[in-house]
């Protein structure tokens, strides 16, 4: 689509989204220094600093690392009290190239504050160095070693969820996938959680009329996400990147799914929870109006970024109390 066929979402986004928007015009961020990838990392990690400021204190967190058939794992234990009813494994957004466990520190926070479960960050490997389906294993390994050594970490890992953003949101259903697939035990998984995440459409409405230089999301950015993790020559239609072609029909846990209204990826959410809604498969889907992807940061200056956590974390709650 030409970009003057496009909508202009910004005339259209709400107060609050438009008060961070004026926040960057305001607080310009130096360019990366170059376009490769650790420039445009460090980049994105200098930025997040300021959102992930006055997070909730925990009562301790600990950076674990852990051994996979890859190499070593950072994993980050987030604990809001002293014992916990469940475990939520939480895998960071950054199309698949950026974050780690600082750019989303205060999500995780908020997420531990508000189920008052332990939340485990797992910092998995970044593409292009480390390529489909790499990270969903690495994650499932991560689970495993929790599960086996939850005594010594002295978590509860008899409940578990998965919970992520954008990229990371499709980890966390790849991953729950995976461990089904693959008969794979770590704790009975209660609750996935799924923010404004992209589950393997190709193109849709969304993607065609949304997505600019404010969120990073044009056609052409997508598809460079694309490459690096699945490669250039590498399969779209796998069922662990295209989730639509696994089996959407049986065997996973309650989703929480939630989209930004003026996001190029919001029919990926919608398609995924009329699939699961189709199926009789619990599921919940939210819309947060006026709101660009990536929101959930923002949550020191919008309320409704702190709305759309804490949702989740209902969510989760209540499906460990059912």
């Amino acid at each position: 689509m030409k970009t003057k066929n496009k909508i202009n979402v910004l005339e259209l986004i709400s107060p609050e989204m438009q008060q961070v928007m004026q926040f960057y015009a305001d607080n310009l961020q130096p360019a990366p220094e170059s376009n490769d990838y650790p420039s445009m990392r460090l980049a994105y990690n200098q930025d997040r600093r300021y959102w992930n400021a006055d997070a909730p204190e925990m009562f301790s967190i600990r950076d674990i690392s852990v051994n996979t058939s890859y190499g070593e794992v950072l994993t980050r234990l987030y604990q809001p009290k002293e014992k916990t009813p469940a475990t939520l494994y939480y895998l960071h957004g950054g199309g698949f190239i950026l974050g780690n466990l600082d750019t989303h520190d205060r999500i995780m926070r908020l997420l531990a504050c508000y189920t008052r479960c332990t939340v485990i960050g797992i910092d998995y490997s970044l593409s292009p160095e480390a390529h489909y389906p790499q990270a969903i294993d690495e994650s499932a390994q991560v689970c495993q070693y929790y599960h086996q050594n939850a005594k010594h970490y002295g978590i509860n890992t008899q409940h578990i969820g998965f919970a992520g953003d954008s990229a990371g949101a499709m980890l966390s259903l790849a991953t729950v996938l995976w461990l089904r697939d693959k008969q794979i035990h770590c704790g009975n998984i209660c609750a996935t959680l799924l923010w404004y995440g992209l589950y393997g459409l190709r193109d849709s409405t969304s993607r065609r009329l949304y997505g600019g230089e404010w969120d990073g999301l044009r056609q052409q950015d997508l598809e460079e996400y694309d490459n690096a993790y699945l490669t250039a020559l590498g399969n779209r239609d796998a069922p662990y990147y295209c989730l639509f072609n696994n089996d959407l029909t049986q065997d996973i846990p309650p989703c929480f799914i939630a989209s930004a209204e003026y996001d190029p990826l919001i029919d990926d959410s919608v398609t995924l929870f009329k699939t699961l809604e189709a199926h009789q498969l619990a599921c919940e889907y939210k819309m947060y109006p006026g709101t660009l992807h990536a929101f959930l940061h923002y949550s020191r200056m919008m309320k409704i970024a702190d709305d759309a956590i804490r949702d989740g974390a209902d969510y989760f709650v209540k499906q460990l109390n059912n």
